[in-house]
């Protein structure tokens, strides 16, 4: 089995997959988010075999991504041919690997299909339309996300909803309490009583004024509370081009995390700031409450489901984290006690059966439900 991945999200989500495939998953990484730091040391902690990694792809517009990584994957897949391909979600990546795989005949399977968020200004939506029309065997996360599927005409036998990785991946990922304790000792901060924030998307980070007005609204909530502010690289590329650099000044700015370590700085924080699409799913399992600083979201599960809430850049930021911090300690009882709307942890296991089935060249049994 090829699983072609080329983020960190990826590496997150498809973990559980391979590790139960075993040697019979080659993992291919297209070098899109490619780094020692952070995709290396992902790997690492993800307990990840060394993966073929792609050439020119990092760095370079969209559409280059997409060709650069997929002329080298049809190359090898020419080579040796797998008896399928597996890619995740929404990335160029996994466009690319869709792609390569629909033009050599092998059987696509697609973990977390029939997300929409129905915002055509996304390249994210884009990818994951293509990517679930290609596909021999979507694996939804919901009943609501194979829904949109059967309704934009995808056959009833190429869907079965699995739930999502994610939540295993959070389950065996999160550190001990002890571990945990020690953590918030060493950023100085008390549980329950701090905010982590995380901001990546091109929305947010290419638009001066986005980022500012962002910024600027969680300067002001560090008047009130601790705010821990992990930097992407591409957010802080943004930043020093903008000379917004000098609004960190009230924050408390952390070097890129390890998974287990934003796990475990998330599972304690009053509230998550975050445009991270990944993050909507983890807060569920660790049953926090989140703001989405964005214009859309294509998991509206976690609205729904009361763990998050959907916001514009600017001041309804502060608004949103001072009504969750009102809620207090009961406001986190509940959470802590809303079952994840992301299934029960056992979507490695139905992927794994499908994979197995394809394989085979058995008809993918597509009844199992999360």
């Amino acid at each position: 089995m090829a699983v072609v991945l080329g983020t960190r999200p990826e590496l997150v989500k498809l973990a559980p997959v391979i590790r139960l495939l075993g040697p019979a998953a080659h993992l291919v990484h297209t070098g899109q988010h490619y780094d020692t730091d952070l995709s290396g040391r992902f790997l690492t902690e993800l307990g990840l075999p060394e993966p073929t990694l792609l050439e020119g792809v990092g760095g370079k517009p969209r559409a280059v991504q997409i060709s650069t990584a997929l002329a080298q994957l049809d190359a090898l897949f020419a080579d040796e041919p797998p008896l399928a391909v597996v890619v995740q979600g929404d990335t160029n990546a996994s466009l690319a690997g869709a792609l390569a795989a629909n033009a050599r005949g092998i059987p696509l399977v697609h973990v977390e299909a029939g997300l929409r968020s129905h915002d055509r200004a996304m390249p994210e939506e884009h990818n994951r339309v293509v990517i679930d029309q290609l596909a021999d065997v979507l694996c939804a996360a919901t009943e609501d996300n194979r829904d949109l599927l059967r309704a934009e005409g995808v056959p009833a036998g190429r869907v079965a909803v699995t739930g999502n990785t994610v939540v295993e991946a959070v389950r065996e990922h999160l550190p001990a309490a002890a571990e945990r304790a020690a953590l918030l000792a060493e950023h100085g901060v008390t549980a329950d009583r701090y905010l982590l924030a995380t901001v990546h998307r091109p929305e947010n980070t290419d638009d001066p004024a986005a980022l500012r007005a962002i910024l600027t609204e969680l300067a002001g909530l560090a008047a009130e509370l601790p705010v821990l502010f992990a930097v992407h690289p591409r957010t802080k590329a943004r930043l020093e081009a903008a000379g917004l650099g000098h609004l960190l000044a009230a924050l408390t700015p952390l070097a890129p995390l390890g998974y287990g370590e934003f796990l475990a700085l998330a599972r304690h924080a009053a509230v998550i700031v975050s445009d991270s699409g990944g993050v909507q799913e983890e807060t569920t399992v660790l049953g926090r409450p989140l703001v989405v600083v964005r214009r859309s979201t294509e998991r509206p599960e976690a609205v729904d489901s009361g763990f998050a809430e959907l916001v514009a850049p600017g001041r309804a930021v502060g608004r949103a984290v001072r009504r969750r911090l009102a809620e207090g300690d009961a406001g986190l009882r509940r959470l802590a006690e809303t079952p994840s709307p992301f299934g029960d942890g056992l979507a490695s296991q139905r992927i794994v059966a499908l994979l197995g089935a394809v394989a085979s060249g058995r008809p993918a049994r597509l009844s199992v439900a999360a």
